[in-house]
């Protein structure tokens, strides 16, 4: 665990704004991700509705969406070993890879300017772009929470984090939404670079340290070397094969891939057989996603804060359980279409706060670690690897298993992890 003497709680009033305090910390991990909730916002929601309502195939907009997935699900291959490998740079050991990702960024957004409204596989391979730089800078952000973030506040930043994604991709899905059909790509491209531009100010003003330097890449004069990358790799992969890591991989996976085999064939059951219009199903969930990812998500990290992260995810595990036989037994006595919103809300808003109450363990896990940024990615594709495999196998289950069963799968599953978490050596910190 880091040093928390290696956090000073007042920077002096002649230092640069750095990492070093609380509250200038705490915006710029959550304007950077309100920055990645933008983009994703505009980008899987906003223009994926918008080129379904062109007559796009579902093929080809598949296709759009696994573009601009793949980097993330590479990630730990990608950028981990870049970033915890890093020399010191004079401009901080991880806000450098932030800078670079951050115009990489920008320069990818800006080729929406020459206008691809009617080349789909154009749109991808510019989000494709936009998502290797924009991985990178996840991974950056990772590292230096894990780097000047004291433990006793990391509920804290999981929150800020996760309210400023949730907020960044419900305000882009809704007001680019409306923009794309009004006024079309080329101008909804404009605002778009200029809504990231501004929230992509804070990371690139605000210092790592106070000694680093603003905008002056190169290395220190006393850089250490560089960890050969075969040893690298091999005390990651001793890391993660301790148990804690393995119960923690579970834990990720399972949790995912649990709601993906609900949420997909619910949600074709509320618009196929109950004959939801999309566009209210969409609005709906953007609520409740906006409601719980922003209060719910502030309101747990200080839970988490207070309490440590044990007591705050178990009870979670356990409520979600509850809402999933609750909603199992509403779809038994087939009240789906008059209680769809509240089986909605109770399917949506406790599980989506699992996360922000399950980041504080997964950050502790990963902090003091040689590859620290790299088995923190390797959690957060497990995640990503079971909800695409939960989502896979609903296809396949949902002709043959009944919605209300899946739901009472979804809380057995639930309650395991809620044994799983009670383990004393799971989610205490890393020494």
């Amino acid at each position: 665990m880091s040093d928390p003497a290696a956090f000073p709680v007042r920077p002096s009033l002649h230092e640069p704004l750095n990492l070093s305090g609380r509250r200038t910390r705490y915006g710029v991990f959550f304007a950077t991700y309100l920055y990645q909730g933008l983009i994703a916002g505009f980008s899987l929601t906003a223009l994926a509705n918008h080129l379904t309502a062109k007559g796009v195939s579902a093929a080809e907009i598949g296709f759009h969406f696994a573009l601009a997935g793949l980097p993330w699900t590479l990630q730990p291959i990608l950028w981990g070993p870049v970033v915890d490998r890093t020399g010191d740079s004079r401009m901080g050991r991880r806000r450098v890879f932030a800078v670079a990702a951050v115009l990489g960024c920008h320069a990818a957004l800006a080729l929406l300017l020459w206008g691809a409204e009617d080349r789909v596989g154009g749109l991808g391979l510019i989000f494709l772009a936009h998502s290797l730089c924009a991985s990178l800078l996840d991974t950056a952000c990772d590292r230096m929470i894990m780097d000047h973030v004291p433990s006793a506040e990391l509920g804290r930043v999981s929150g800020c984090t996760r309210a400023g994604f949730v907020a960044g991709s419900s305000l882009s899905a809704a007001v680019f939404g409306w923009m794309l059909t009004t006024d079309g790509l080329a101008i909804s491209a404009r605002w778009l670079l200029v809504a990231a531009i501004v929230a992509s100010l804070p990371i690139l003003l605000v210092r790592e340290g106070p000694t680093d330097a603003l905008a002056t890449p190169g290395r220190r004069g006393l850089a250490p070397r560089r960890v050969p990358f075969r040893r690298f790799l091999r005390r990651l992969i001793v890391s993660l094969q301790r148990p804690r890591a393995l119960r923690l991989l579970a834990l990720c996976f399972g949790l995912d891939g649990a709601l993906g085999l609900f949420e997909l064939p619910f949600s074709v059951d509320l618009l196929q057989r109950q004959a939801w219009d999309p566009a209210v199903l969409s609005r709906l969930q953007a609520g409740l996603a906006l409601a719980s990812g922003t209060a719910g998500a502030l309101a747990v990290g200080f839970w988490s804060d207070r309490s440590g992260p044990v007591r705050p995810l178990r009870i979670l595990l356990l409520a979600s359980a509850g809402t999933f036989l609750l909603a199992g037994a509403l779809i038994t006595s087939d009240l789906v279409g008059a209680a769809g919103p509240v089986i909605l809300a109770l399917t949506n808003m406790l599980p989506g706060l699992l996360i922000v109450a399950l980041m504080p363990a997964l950050l502790q896990a990963s902090q003091g670690r040689p590859g620290a940024a790299t088995q923190l990615e390797v959690y957060m594709a497990a995640m990503n690897l079971g909800s695409v495999a939960g989502t896979a196998l609903a296809g396949w289950f949902a002709p043959v298993l009944p919605l209300a069963a899946v739901a009472v799968f979804v809380a057995v599953v639930f309650l395991g992890a809620f044994r799983v978490a009670g383990r004393a050596d799971l989610l205490v910190a890393h020494r």
